[in-house]
């Protein structure tokens, strides 16, 4: 039987006085975001002082083809679904947006583990290596044997999630990664690899949601992936 449990989402989507300009990253919307809310560490996590507080984000930003998300999972959800951001300006790399309209959408998704395997596609780069794994990916070799080390690294980003959105697992979780690419990316200033890929999995995840590393930046963005 599943296991899965209920979870609160919400995702807005800003329409902006004109279009985004092609530079603008997520980060750049959580900054924005992040200085409306500095009361709240939900939507930038540092603390007054400036200090980083190292939490699993439930709240998450994202540029998907040109358009502004902010998406919440959890006690994330509650809080942004209050907001309005209607009329606010954003600052977004170099240029300033009027917010003109907010689409709003307050719902329950499902998350855990599932008899049935589900399939995913990453709609933006998934950064599943950090400095530590990452000469050892690069030295292992072929293609299935990297395919094998990121499947690990693919389970414990569910468990990490999991444990963050106070989800049990109870069901050992089997994944496959179906499909991946590496890529390029930047973090911080800094290129990265990361991937893009399809993979399936007994387990739910909210749509829209990210898994990874710098999820709240808008990386590992899951989309339900049909044949």
């Amino acid at each position: 039987m599943n296991t899965s449990k209920s979870i609160k989402q919400c995702i807005i989507q800003l329409i902006f006085d004109r279009s985004l300009n092609q530079s603008v990253k997520s980060h750049q919307l959580r900054g924005a975001i992040g200085s409306l809310y500095k009361d709240n560490i939900l939507f930038h996590q540092h603390e007054p002082s400036g200090k980083p507080v190292y939490e699993y984000p439930l709240i998450q930003y994202k540029i998907l083809e040109k358009e502004a998300f902010i998406i919440g999972l959890g006690k994330g959800a509650e809080v942004l679904a209050e907001k309005n951001l209607l009329e606010k300006m954003l600052y977004l790399g170099k240029e300033e947006y009027r917010v003109s309209r907010q689409q709003t959408s307050f719902f329950n998704s499902e998350i855990g583990s599932s008899i049935e395997h589900n399939v995913y596609k990453f709609i933006t780069p998934w950064m599943g290596l950090n400095t530590s794994n990452y000469d050892k990916y690069q030295r292992s070799g072929n293609t299935f044997r990297k395919k094998i080390m990121l499947e690990k690294i693919l389970t414990g980003n569910l468990l990490s999630m999991s444990k963050g959105l106070e989800y049990t697992v109870n069901r050992q979780i089997q994944n496959e990664l179906l499909d991946f690419t590496e890529v390029q990316t930047s973090l911080k200033g800094n290129t990265m690899i990361a991937f893009n890929g399809v993979f399936a999995v007994n387990f739910k995840i909210p749509e829209y949601w990210g898994i990874g590393k710098s999820v709240s930046r808008g990386f590992g963005t899951i989309k339900n992936y049909y044949h």
